[in-house]
């Protein structure tokens, strides 16, 4: 794949030197070609062909599980028609529906869990469609094939976008396959957003300029944020800025500062220049499918949707709570009672440690964990007040002289918070949430912060798989609260797996 780079003397603001004879209407024009997305079209051929031999192994498989080798028609279930046919029916309809969802859209590829729900989605959508036919027209036909067909394509295209978004994610932290942003607007809001790109090296977007209001013409050698970005002057010069910096999309911080009609002249401007358009809301950390663009009188008003905690996606995160949680404790019961052993034999005191945290509704509840430190540790917090390490209302201390030598392992694997399952079975704690608060942090809650509480705690959660005990204050109430406004099953089994990962490599964790 390919990427565009930006030389020194580009990076630093420089403004790039005209074509003899070349006015600024052909320098946009000249922009437009060059700016082309070179990783897109390349990195979505190679999905759309790894889904082709995916599903054709899925759908062969079956055939062979179920079938054998034998190609006889009879023995395919009485379906009319030779099974190579069939088999072919179903492999160009399950590609079909996942075009129809839309699974190879550029804005998805490699960022945030819309992509496994939209393959996810279009799966479960082709065989609800073949249900309704095989009823409709009462077709004698194996459901067996099927329910093997089913599961074995589904999970092989979730891992086949995960591979492929392992790949582009480590490209990415390279600067390559992304888009070149630049980003538009007043210097607080430019700043916030330029920031807080450049702390996730994984995101789609290299920041290569900005255009900040009120800066004068000329000024390519200023910068912004803590970045550093170069600023290429005022928001009436975005158009030559995109051209200038070979940017692909241009994000706008602060809307107002246009106004109605310089906006949509920029948006005619850049579309002729092949350039993508974004704007930024002002409500962070709301996901896609709470916001609708609702038009009234010509203005694209833009719709928030309330988060939903009741109802069916109440049932739906209980069931995954109670059902995995109990799978988790049964498969780990060996690990848990090796666990138990471990800490009797180390130190003297109890095997597990209860705290009393504050769940949903600042439900006071008991939380479970093994005992990682010495019995009266609580009791020498005061003493280490000066080694303090935690940001906010949080204490921690990274060489923690309370922790045991059995403690140390469990919590450098998080086995130490196993227990928290009897939790979850309980219907106290989910499996991912939010981080159980004390109540005395609890009180320190402003009102945006205790929005982490209209939720169950987890044993898992944003917070603990991008840093863990790495993450300040800020940051990990960001995670948490970003968590409560948009969550969705196939959000809480991204996190699960990505759990797994961070307890493997230990990261953040002590």
């Amino acid at each position: 794949m390919t990427a565009y780079r930006t030389s020194d003397h580009e990076s630093s603001g420089a403004p790039r030197r005209r074509r003899p004879g070349r006015d600024r209407g052909a320098l946009l024009l000249i922009s437009s070609t060059e700016n082309r997305r070179a990783w897109a079209p390349r990195f979505a051929t190679a999905i759309a062909l790894t889904d082709v031999a995916v599903i054709s192994a899925a759908v062969v498989g079956a055939q062979l599980l179920r079938f054998g080798s034998s190609l006889d028609s009879e023995g395919f279930g009485g379906v009319h028609g030779h099974p190579l046919v069939v088999m072919t029916a179903l492999i160009a309809a399950w590609l079909f529906s996942l075009r129809v969802y839309q699974t190879l859209d550029r804005r998805i590829l490699g960022s945030g869990s819309e992509e496994y729900s939209r393959v996810a989605t279009a799966c479960l959508s082709v065989f609800g469609v073949l249900a309704i036919v095989v009823l409709v027209l009462n077709l004698d036909v194996s459901r067996g094939y099927f329910a093997l067909a089913l599961p074995l394509g589904t999970l092989g295209l979730l891992v086949s976008r995960w591979v492929w978004r392992r790949r582009l994610s480590r490209q990415r932290s390279r600067g390559l396959a992304v888009e070149r942003l630049l980003v538009v607007g007043e210097p607080e809001s430019v700043s916030t957003v330029t920031d807080r790109l450049s702390r996730a090296p994984e995101q789609p977007f290299s920041v290569v300029g900005a255009c900040v209001r009120n800066v004068a013409s000329g000024s390519a050698s200023t910068t912004i944020g803590t970045a550093r970005v170069p600023v290429y002057g005022d928001l009436d010069e975005v158009a030559t800025a995109a051209a200038r910096c070979h940017a692909n999309t241009v994000a706008v911080t602060s809307p107002d500062a246009f106004g109605h009609r310089a906006m949509q002249d920029l948006s005619w401007n850049l579309h002729l220049m092949d350039v993508d358009l974004l704007v930024a809301p002002g409500v962070a950390d709301v996901a896609g499918p709470r916001m609708m663009v609702h038009p009234v009188a010509g203005l694209p008003l833009l719709h928030i949707d309330r988060p939903r905690y009741a109802g069916a996606n109440r049932l739906r995160k209980a069931a995954l709570d109670r059902v995995g949680g109990a799978l988790i404790v049964l498969a780990l019961s060996p690990v848990l009672v090796t666990i138990a052993v471990a800490i009797a034999l180390d130190t003297r005191g109890p095997v597990f440690h209860r705290s009393t945290r504050l769940g949903v509704n600042n439900r006071p509840f008991r939380m479970w964990k093994f005992r990682s430190m010495v019995p009266d540790a609580e009791a020498l917090i005061a003493d280490l007040a000066d080694r303090n390490e935690g940001s906010g209302p949080l204490f921690k201390v990274r060489d923690d002289p309370r922790v045991t030598p059995v403690g140390r392992v469990l919590r450098r694997y998080s086995l130490d918070e196993l227990p928290q399952l009897f939790n979850v079975l309980g219907g106290s704690m989910s499996l991912v949430g939010p981080r159980p608060p004390l109540p005395a942090e609890a009180s320190t809650y402003d009102g945006r912060v205790a929005r982490r509480m209209l939720v169950k705690p987890g044993m898992t959660g944003l917070w603990q798989v991008s840093g863990r005990s790495n993450l300040s204050w800020d940051e990990s109430v960001r995670l948490d609260v970003s968590y409560v406004e948009n969550w969705s099953i196939m959000q809480d089994l991204v996190i699960l797996w990505r759990t797994l990962r961070a307890v493997v490599s230990t990261d953040g964790a002590y």
